[in-house]
């Protein structure tokens, strides 16, 4: 039941060097990476450049549930291309854009077939409007 990419995308109001460094370091990704206010991600490692890897840990605040998220960079184009296939083989692509003092994010995926296409969308939806609001705040 494999279908076409699903994309989600956002306006951040920073110049795009900063949001890379807010999207890319660890101690932030802990800030911003989740869906809603009951999840987390207590844990994030990453090694950002082409066949590095990344682990996040997601949990919910309650204990009652929880997964790592992984995978391993196929390619890293500094304030431009983010592009890595997750655990799963499921691939992902994240586009960075400078649209005057803002940086336009644009984030493609495969999606998986546990969920339907709408709840993927709009959890990471949610998800980079999280980053969007941190970043905003902190940046």
């Amino acid at each position: 039941m494999k279908t076409g990419k699903i994309t989600v995308e956002t306006l951040v109001s920073l110049p795009i060097e900063k949001v890379w460094h807010l999207w890319t370091a660890p101690e932030h990704i802990k800030r911003w990476n989740f869906a809603t206010p009951e999840w987390h991600t207590p844990a994030a490692e990453n090694d950002l450049r082409k066949e590095g890897s990344f682990k996040y840990r997601m949990e919910a605040k309650d204990g009652s549930a929880g997964f790592d998220l992984s995978g391993k960079y196929k390619e890293v184009e500094p304030h431009r291309l983010i592009r890595y296939i997750l655990g799963d083989g499921r691939e992902v692509g994240i586009y960075f854009k400078a649209v005057d003092n803002a940086t336009f994010i644009e984030e493609t995926f495969d999606p998986e077939e546990q969920n339907s296409r709408e709840m993927q969308r709009d959890g990471w939806q949610a998800i980079l409007e999280n980053f969007r609001k941190y970043a905003e705040q902190h940046g």
